[in-house]
């Protein structure tokens, strides 16, 4: 389980921020293709590279991201530590997984983009979006009685 630990308090207007980034992230997902349906199916057919080498970079990026914060004890701009919890495997993750895939393969859409197919005008994407929510909502609520 991920808490946020921090007790920093901020004025509403320091969100504005996340805005921003969402913004500019969302622009970099339309330019680079990455929220395509069309891109997402040939991945799933293994017919293009494109989408392996953007999620491949975005993994290599990470882990030397967090290299990089453990070797040198990178602090939040806050001046926070950053920690690092070890996880526990187990088989939900692979179920889960196989959902998220399927998913993902037969709506064209995972939950990083949905909003960026939303503001480029695909609002069928709404659908998604609404089932993604009703999916998270159906798993808090079964969370507990599920197996660990």
């Amino acid at each position: 389980m991920c808490v946020n630990e921090s007790r920093l308090e901020h004025k509403w207007w320091h969100n504005l921020k996340y805005l921003v980034v969402g913004i500019l992230f969302g622009t970099v997902f339309v330019k680079a293709e990455i929220i395509s349906w069309f891109r997402i199916q040939e991945m799933f057919r293994l017919q293009s590279f494109h989408m392996y080498g953007v999620i491949g970079s975005a993994i290599a990026i990470g882990m030397l991201s967090i290299f990089l914060i453990k070797k040198f004890n990178i602090k939040t701009i806050y001046g926070e530590k950053i920690e690092f919890h070890p996880k526990k495997f187990n088989k939900g993750q692979i179920i889960g997984g196989l959902i998220f895939g399927l998913g993902w393969a037969m709506t064209g859409a995972c939950p990083g983009p949905l909003f960026a197919q939303i503001g480029t005008g695909v609002t069928v994407i709404a659908v998604t979006l609404l089932s993604a929510i009703a999916g998270t909502w159906f798993y808090g609520l079964l969370r507990d009685r599920l197996p660990h």
